[in-house]
C-alpha cells in the first residue's frame, strides 16, 4: 500500500549571497520544497511560471533590489498573491515602512534567528 503524499508548500528563496540560500534552505528544507533565485530577474521568472507558496526575498542586491521585485510581482495578476517576507540587513524604520509599502507581509532582520523564521514562515504559509 501506498503512502499518502503530504503536501509540501513550496518557498522561493531570493538572495544574491550563496550563504544565506544554504543557511535559509538547510533551515526550511525539511518542512517545505525550496527553489532558489541570486538574482530578482530570476526571481520574477521562476515565480511567473506558479507554484510558489511564499518568497522569502533580500532587499540588496546588484541590478534589481528586493523593492523593485517585489513591486513587480504585486502588479502581475499571475504573481500578485504570493506572500513576500523580506530578509534582510537593512534595519532602519525607513527601510522596513517602504517593504511593507511595497507589499511585503512580514520583515525579517539579518542576521536572523532560526526560530522566528520558522514561526513567520509558517505563520504565512498556514494563513495566506
Amino acid at each position: 500500500m501506498e503512502a499518502i503524499s503530504e503536501y509540501k508548500p513550496t518557498i522561493l528563496l531570493v538572495d544574491d549571497t550563496k550563504i544565506n540560500l544554504i543557511m535559509l534552505s538547510d533551515l526550511l528544507g525539511d518542512k517545505y520544497n525550496i527553489k532558489v533565485a541570486k538574482s530578482g530577474q530570476k526571481a520574477l521568472e521562476i515565480a511567473k511560471q506558479g507554484g510558489i507558496d511564499l518568497i522569502l526575498l533580500d532587499i540588496v542586491m546588484p541590478e534589481m533590489d528586493g523593492y523593485a521585485v517585489c513591486k513587480a510581482l504585486k502588479e502581475d495578476s499571475n504573481t500578485k498573491s504570493i506572500p513576500v517576507i523580506f530578509v534582510t540587513a537593512s534595519t532602519t524604520p525607513e527601510d522596513e515602512a517602504r517593504g511593507f509599502e511595497e507589499g511585503a507581509v512580514d520583515y525579517i532582520m539579518k542576521p536572523f534567528v532560526s526560530t522566528t523564521v520558522l514561526a513567520r514562515v509558517h505563520t504565512h504559509i498556514t494563513f495566506h
